[in-house]
């Protein structure tokens, strides 16, 4: 008969940032090995599929929500309705009503969201359609889960598509002490909202953590209880920057008096612009417009290179503009027509230090790591 497997607990807490917490107490009792890790430029729809995979976007394809795909959009339909001015579709209404169309009818999942001009929707494709914590959740690419399934090792993994970071927890530390399962993975995704919101506020912040850290402790000793070794991990995907500065970049743009999606596209990620260029003309005028900038800057291809975010094909931009930490896009798709005011954001230069993961564990760690896709190397080896 075999012996029990080591029991492993993985919790993914988005946005907890080292700056958080390097230097407080939050469950050093119970996890003392404690480093920030450098992130991955862009959001957590890249930087979650490294986590899973071990691999770079530039390896696993997978980086921001939205990509240039005008072949196989699920909108391209739409196209034939080119003629219908943009009011009408463009507004609160109707983006509205694209949004659940993507999620219910058109297969795209319920993360699906109209973040860029309806009328633009038919050069564009969506990203993320499965449930990337179940097997087959990155498509092509092998997950951590992927490989559970295959060498059949029981595990169960919980996300905001099921419950509430409080119902997963509670779920989970029941789970532990009655389940067979050696591999638990948690994704507690609602400090990201809470953080845009209030990540000046120290008060409100230490007063989330200590919930969070509450709530753990149960979670973890359930898990000592059950096995006297278990092996936990908490870690982050990034950090969160606090927003000092709006800049119009939108209305920059517009002046150039060019015409989407005729002459150019545009998205616009709270923090940094993708365009893709139809005329010699466009290239040119939006090009000198971002050179004038005042905070951000176009992102050379080695540099992309060297942040492992280079795609040959151009799908996620042919020229990216990267914002200045703590400046936000106004207007963009992602923020709505300045309806929301964050008083933080992720998604700038790795450089950042407020944008810095964190890594927790109870064992001294086999590996160094240094950045977010060296965590996966802990997952896989619980796996061994």
């Amino acid at each position: 008969m075999k012996a029990p497997r080591q029991l492993h607990i993985f919790v993914l807490i988005d946005a907890l940032g080292w700056s958080v917490i390097e230097n407080s107490s939050f469950l050093r009792e119970f996890l003392p090995h404690r480093q920030g890790l450098r992130t991955q430029l862009g959001f957590s729809s890249g930087v979650i599929p490294s986590i899973l995979s071990g691999l770079s976007p530039a390896q696993n394809g997978i980086w921001n929500l939205v990509y240039y795909d005008p072949e196989h959009s699920p909108f391209r339909w739409m196209r034939r309705l080119s003629f219908l001015p943009y009011a009408m579709l463009d507004n609160r209404l109707g983006r509205r009503f694209m949004t659940e169309l993507g999620r219910r009818a058109l297969g795209l999942g319920p993360g699906f969201d109209c973040c860029v001009s309806p009328k633009l929707l038919p050069w564009f494709n969506w990203t993320e359609r499965r449930n990337i914590y179940e097997r087959g959740g990155l498509g092509a690419t092998p997950s951590i889960f992927d490989q559970l399934a295959a060498e059949e090792i029981p595990y169960r993994a919980y996300s905001y598509q099921h419950a509430s970071d409080r119902q997963i927890i509670a779920n989970a530390t029941t789970d532990v002490a009655q389940d067979r399962a050696s591999f638990f993975f948690l994704y507690l995704c609602e400090l990201d909202s809470f953080l845009h919101m209030h990540c000046n506020d120290s008060e409100k912040v230490a007063s989330k953590l200590a919930w969070y850290e509450q709530s753990l402790k149960q979670l973890f000793e359930a898990a000592l209880r059950r096995d006297g070794e278990a092996k936990f991990f908490l870690f982050s995907d990034h950090g969160m920057t606090p927003v000092r500065r709006h800049y119009d970049l939108g209305a920059d743009i517009a002046s150039c008096g060019l015409r989407m999606p005729q002459d150019y596209l545009a998205v616009y990620d709270s923090t940094m612009a993708r365009f893709w260029f139809f005329s010699g003309q466009a290239r040119v005028a939006i090009t000198d417009c971002l050179r004038r900038v005042p905070c951000g800057r176009v992102l050379p291809d080695d540099e992309l290179r060297q942040l492992g975010v280079l795609f040959p094909d151009n799908r996620y931009g042919e020229t990216i503009l990267l914002m200045e930490p703590g400046t936000l896009i106004a207007n963009s798709g992602f923020n709505g027509a300045g309806s929301w005011k964050p008083a933080g954001m992720h998604g700038y230069h790795p450089n950042d230090p407020h944008s810095d993961a964190v890594f927790l564990t109870n064992h001294e760690p086999v590996f160094p790591l240094s950045t977010v896709t060296d965590i996966y190397r802990y997952m896989r080896e619980s796996v061994s």
